[in-house]
């Protein structure tokens, strides 16, 4: 009685794994970074301008590396890629050299806005600065030392990436690493909306 016992549990294990995997890729695969969130496709289609305020980007104050403070919306007249990260985050690192290699192609024409979520625990303005040091990235860094832009975004993970139009209209958004060809596809977004 007891072995054939453990062999029907054995057996209900199994399927309840394979079942939780099943589901598990399921859902991976519909909401992969690869599939952008459109907000007008999230909410129904915009009617009219009057519409668009629903999705302006929320303002928030970050820290350049002299210590200045920078406004989101200080940013407005050009498109920008937004992307919250750590350095201890091995996501965040993945995606870098994708951002900084967009970053030198598009130059001035579009706004990076790489923000580091700085907590002062986890992740300090000193370790953050001793990780970029050790690359060659040149995009611009902010530090979130108030978490501000973190509770604006309802950052509960990273990395997430936003691509904001020269409006400040939010456009999409993705959450976890993106590829080059991803990111792309979100410059596209952005651009196609300033035309």
């Amino acid at each position: 009685m007891n072995k054939k016992s453990l062999i029907i549990g054995i057996i209900i294990f199994v399927l309840l794994i394979v079942g939780a995997s099943f589901l598990y890729n399921k859902l991976s695969e519909k909401n992969a970074p690869d599939n952008l969130i459109t907000y007008e496709e999230k909410e129904g289609e915009l009617k009219s301008e009057e519409d668009l305020s629903e999705f302006l980007a929320p303002d928030f104050t970050v820290y350049d590396k002299d210590g200045n403070k920078v406004k989101l919306s200080d940013l407005r007249g050009k498109p920008v890629v937004l992307n919250f990260w750590a350095s201890w985050c091995p996501p965040c690192k993945s995606e870098m050299p994708a951002f900084n290699e967009k970053y030198i192609e598009y130059g001035d024409e579009i706004h990076f806005m790489m923000v580091n979520l700085t907590d002062g625990y986890q992740e300090t303005k000193e370790s953050a600065e001793k990780f970029l040091a050790s690359t060659d990235y040149t995009f611009p860094v902010y530090f979130d030392s108030d978490l501000e832009g973190v509770y604006t975004y309802g950052i509960y993970s990273v990395p997430q990436t936003f691509f904001i139009d020269d409006d400040g209209i939010l456009i999409t958004g993705a959450q976890g690493a993106i590829s080059g060809e991803v990111l792309q596809k979100g410059i596209d977004y952005i651009y196609e909306q300033t035309e």
